[in-house]
Parts: structure tokens; C-alpha cells; sequence
């Protein structure tokens, strides 16, 4: 399956606003749409993406009809996620990915978005953005330059090179990996599995990350995905970040021996240390482009998400 790429951003370009998961912080949205202006973009909000129904911004068809909305609308040039948090997973059955497909655009979040990002790839056939998204870390005070930068590769096609100078990186299975990289928040990665959006791991790069699980928790998950033998048929495994996953019990696993344990196991090249999830910064990558790692160089180049 051949993955089409979206079109660069020129200024002047407008992006559309969803909120497909929980509703965002406005303080923090409206500095991140200030942000995304000062890139030169003009900004259409969709229209539930300041409502809320419990954790969520707006029913499953409000948010339904702003991502239908904003990629049918020839105005809108990219669409990107306020925020993530619970629910996204609720619409995507529901989603037109024909429409997608015939309409392909930027699609930007991370997170809970997770589930987009698959759904997308792989009925829409489309390479889509995992990046810091406008409420959750671009319209915060303390947002890191980096994460800011991710944008601009939205303007040109530019490979994204990851090396040391970024962040260390520790090599847990030595060899070169090369495929097609997908994944994200480990719990909507294992939360696809037995639904007609089972993440597809064959002879891919399986990047992992996560937030507020314990090392139980992740270990469920891992032995899930090697259950159901998605870390037999991929070809390289790339370790994100996993932000405030400690202990919190005394008799515990760590973090790091619950994921070299499987990762090991699967005996798959792999690399940890990757600043990609819920950190700051959060470096955004594409997902369905065409990677490739060497353990011995650490470095890790994604080939550009657009055209």
C-alpha cells in the first residue's frame, strides 16, 4: 500500500481546529491558534471545539462533523488537534474515510489521537502528523522551541535526522531497522486490537509512548501486543517517552525492566530515549513515511511527511 502525502502549507493557508477527544484548556488553545497565525496561517475553529459533554468537547457527532467539516472544506489546508484526552476512539467507526481519502490534508495530534493516526493510515491511506498539539503544549508558557519547530516542517519537505544532539539514546537490541513508521500512546495502540483498526505491525517501526501508567500497567499492554504478535512482524522498535509512569506500589517492576523485557524478547533492533510523546519537547514525526535506525550511528531518519 502505497500512503498518499498531504500537501506543504504555503502562507496565507488556513487550518481547521478539532477537538475530537476531550475538550481544551481555552487560555492555552487561544495562544497556540496566536502561535499558528504568527506562522503566517490563517485559523477556522470547528464548532464544538468549546463545547463539553463531560470529558468530552461535544457529542460524538459534533466532533464527528468537525473533522468531516474540516476536510471537506476546500478552504482548510491542515487539521489539527486542540487537544487530546478520552473519546476519540468513539467516532472513528463512524468516520467517511473515502471522503479523507479523496480530500487528503494535514492531520496533526498526538495522545488520545492515537487512534486517528491508525484508522487514518490505514483506511484513508494517508500519512498523518504525530506532534505537540495547541492547547496541550504549543499554548503553554513553558513550551520548548523544539516543539515549536516541528511546525515548519510543515512549509517544506524536509527529512526529520534524530541524533544525540537531541536527546541520548540507549541501544536495547542492536541492527538496522527500516519500514514504514507507525504507532504512539501505547494505551490506544493495545485499545485497536480486535476492531476493524488493529494496528498493523508487518514489517513496520513501532514507535511506543505513554503518560500516567504504572510499570503493571505497561507491562499488560506490551504482553498484550506480543500476544496478539504484533512484536513478532515488525522490523525495529522505537522507545518515546513515558512521562510519569513510576511505581507506586513498594513491590514493583521498574519502567525500564518492563520495557527492555519485551522489547528483547521481540529481538527486533531497537533504540530508547526518544523525546516524542507527553515531554517538552515533544518532537513531531510523520507516521506512514519511511524510516530507518542504526544502533551503532544512534540516529534515526523519517523521511519528510508531505509534498
Amino acid at each position: 500500500m502505497v500512503l498518499q502525502k498531504p500537501k506543504r502549507l504555503k502562507t496565507g493557508d488556513t487550518v481547521g481546529i478539532i477537538a475530537p477527544a476531550s475538550p481544551p484548556n481555552i487560555e492555552n488553545l487561544e495562544r497556540g491558534i496566536a502561535f499558528l497565525r504568527g506562522l503566517g496561517l490563517k485559523v477556522k475553529v470547528g464548532k464544538s471545539v468549546d463545547d463539553q459533554y463531560g470529558y468530552l468537547a461535544g457529542s460524538d457527532q459534533d466532533r464527528l462533523d468537525d473533522l468531516h467539516d474540516m476536510f471537506l472544506d476546500s478552504e482548510v489546508n491542515a487539521v489539527i488537534c486542540a487537544c487530546g484526552g478520552y473519546g476519540t476512539a468513539r467516532i472513528a467507526s463512524y468516520i467517511d474515510y473515502e471522503l479523507i481519502k479523496k480530500n487528503p490534508k494535514i492531520f496533526w495530534g498526538y495522545s488520545d489521537i492515537t487512534f486517528l493516526h491508525t484508522a487514518i493510515r490505514q483506511k484513508a491511506e494517508l500519512v498523518t502528523f504525530h506532534g505537540p498539539m495547541l492547547a496541550s503544549d504549543i499554548g503553554k508558557e513553558d513550551t520548548h522551541p523544539l516543539s515549536k519547530a516541528g511546525f515548519q516542517k510543515l512549509f517544506e519537505p524536509a527529512d526529520l535526522i534524530y541524533t544525540e544532539q537531541i536527546s541520548s539514546l540507549e541501544t536495547l537490541v542492536e541492527g538496522e531497522a527500516r519500514g514504514e513508521l507507525v504507532g504512539g500512546n501505547l494505551s490506544l495502540l493495545v485499545s485497536s486490537l480486535g476492531t476493524a483498526y488493529e494496528i498493523d505491525t508487518v514489517g513496520k517501526i513501532l514507535l511506543i509512548e505513554d503518560v500516567n501508567e504504572e510499570p503493571r500497567a505497561v507491562d499488560r499492554m506490551l504482553n498484550q501486543l506480543k500476544m496478539a504478535g504484533k512484536l513478532d512482524c515488525l522490523n525495529g522498535i522505537l522507545v518515546g517517552d513515558f512521562c510519569d509512569c513510576t511505581p507506586k506500589r513498594e513491590l514493583s517492576l521498574s519502567l525500564d525492566e518492563v520495557i527492555s523485557h519485551y522489547v528483547q524478547s521481540a529481538n527486533k533492533p531497537a533504540l530508547k530515549g526518544f523525546l516524542i510523546g507527553h515531554c517538552n519537547p515533544n518532537i513531531s514525526v510523520p507516521f506512514g513515511a519511511q524510516a530507518s535506525f542504526n544502533t551503532n550511528e544512534k540516529r534515526l531518519i523519517v523521511e519528510t511527511g508531505i509534498l
